[in-house]
């Protein structure tokens, strides 16, 4: 197959990138602007097979209208990813992520060619969910609550109409807390890696609120055999909406994860609290139920086992 991944050299896509590159055509099409990019850019370039680098930004139409002629499917993670920075600077934001997934669908719907297209949504579309403390399923309302979740739930929308408008086969992805190797994770996303370098340098870690907010963790190499089965099953997902996370087997809170990186790692790590943040959810658990029974997908890397690999590829940096 033939496959372009927008966003190919960051955290999923390069994962994605990596583990597609064994048996499939890859192309990697990314600006490089997020940290920890072009370190990921070396690694497919020493370690992926059948993997073709562009370099450019998901709102150049004329760029991508050349690359989207001839793919069996395309992974779109482009985006801009922080819902702080989200705030700092909602213009970029939305240029990134409203108008960048418009302008891929369009020069997708322009080109007549008809690939699955696979779009990563965020739990972010359903708001604080203040008063839920039970596993979200697809039925949740929409209740964007900060620019990230304006601009990643607009694009998760028109990704979906355009399947019911236009006819292209879209499948879209609402994810929860993603992590694993070869993430370059700060405070403001990508908290769990965060956490490693942080406890590994044995500097302080700033927990914002009590620490007992609930996440799904879900492990990237359960992600990559998502989307496996999703591209695979393109009558199955086309015109799907899915929450993808780690689900109840998974599910921890910050103060948890602490403690397992402690017992990995034999020492105390210094903590220190701050105010919580707008928009921070205190639980938030997918239902994965959706995705098992159309796609038989279920997590299998437990939570322990996949902060000892990230410990790993850390201490190996």
């Amino acid at each position: 197959m033939n496959i372009l991944i927008t966003g190919g050299a960051g955290f999923i896509g390069s994962n994605l990138a990596y583990y597609f590159s064994k048996k499939n055509n890859v192309v990697v099409y990314d600006s490089l602007s997020r940290k920890g990019s072009e370190k990921n850019i070396d690694w497919l370039n020493k370690e992926g097979k059948s993997i073709r680098f562009v370099k450019g930004d998901i709102t150049d139409g004329k760029k991508l209208s050349g690359l989207v002629k001839n793919q069996d499917a395309i992974l779109h993670l482009a985006a801009q990813v922080a819902v702080t920075s989200s705030v700092e600077d909602p213009e970029t934001d939305f240029e990134v992520n409203l108008r960048g997934t418009f302008t891929l669908l369009e020069e997708i719907r322009k080109s007549g060619n008809r690939p699955l297209v696979t779009y990563a949504s965020t739990n972010k579309v359903y708001g604080d969910l203040a008063n839920n403390y039970k596993p979200v399923s697809e039925s949740q309302p929409l209740d964007f609550y900060s620019p990230y979740a304006c601009s990643k739930g607009g694009a998760d929308c028109y990704m979906h109409d355009y399947h019911r408008i236009f006819g292209i086969p879209t499948v879209v992805f609402r994810k929860s807390c993603i992590y694993g190797v070869h993430q370059y994770g700060n405070e403001d996303q990508g908290w769990v890696a965060h956490f490693v370098r942080r406890a590994i340098a044995k500097k302080t870690i700033t927990i914002y609120g009590d620490g007992y907010q609930i996440r799904d963790l879900l492990n990237i190499e359960d992600l990559c055999r998502l989307y496996d089965l999703a591209i695979h099953d393109k009558k199955t997902v086309s015109g799907q909406i899915f929450n993808v996370g780690g689900g109840e087997k998974n599910a921890v809170n910050l103060i948890q994860i602490l403690a397992q990186l402690e017992k990995l790692l034999g020492y105390k790590i210094p903590v220190t609290y701050d105010k919580v943040r707008p928009g921070d959810q205190p639980y938030y658990v997918s239902d994965i139920s959706k995705a098992n029974k159309l796609l038989a997908w279920e997590p299998r890397v437990s939570v322990s086992s996949g902060l000892s690999s990230l410990i790993d590829w850390v201490k190996s940096l």
